[in-house]
């Protein structure tokens, strides 16, 4: 399974991609691979001038098409995710997320911007086609520190972020696989039949 990890936030060292780089150590301890890009990887004048050919933009949308799911984590910045992870959802082709389970995660100061995942960020997804789009996990500050360059989550947080990622990881087992062109007709040329 392929996983494309996505971070929203502009910050060297920032909460929500805290929770992805935790959410793709979980993942990688149970055989999935995943492939991490973060709005810092892409040159601003790209994002805000729309280059969708782009080298940087180019192999994103490849990893992405090629991905069984996405992980996407921003801050929230008044009662939205952040315009840079817009600006770079904005250059994936439309149907960039079609046949993927989407895991969002999000982060703020408080609890009052809880629902920024449903009423911002969630309908994007949808637009992009995403089959499956989770729940997700909101975090305030009162539920995440750095302690020696790492984050640590507080123990609530923690349960709620393992469960979401246990149900992302069972939605991404469930997807059918979905064959390259030609590779059915090897199968076929290539099986033993008898009558």
């Amino acid at each position: 399974m392929l996983v494309v990890s996505l971070s929203g936030s502009p910050s060297l060292q920032s909460r929500s991609a805290g929770l992805l780089e935790w959410s793709r150590r979980w993942l990688s301890a149970r055989g999935v691979e995943v492939v991490s890009f973060g709005v810092r990887d892409f040159a601003a004048e790209d994002l805000l001038y729309g280059r969708f050919d782009s080298p940087q933009v180019v192999e994103l949308a490849k990893r992405v098409r090629a991905a069984d799911g996405l992980l996407v984590a921003t801050p929230v910045y008044k009662a939205a995710y952040s315009g840079a992870l817009k600006t770079l959802l904005d250059l994936l082709p439309e149907r960039a997320l079609a046949h993927q389970v989407v895991l969002p995660l999000a982060t703020a100061g408080s609890p009052a911007h809880l629902l920024a995942l449903d009423y911002a960020l969630k309908p994007v997804l949808a637009a992009l086609k995403a089959e499956e789009v989770l729940q997700g996990v909101f975090a305030d500050d009162r539920q995440t520190r750095y302690e020696e360059g790492r984050l640590v989550l507080s123990e609530e947080l923690e349960q709620r972020l393992d469960a979401a990622l246990e149900q992302f990881y069972q939605a991404l087992a469930r997807r059918p696989r979905h064959l390259e062109p030609g590779q059915l007709e090897q199968q076929l040329l290539g099986a033993r039949w008898s009558i």
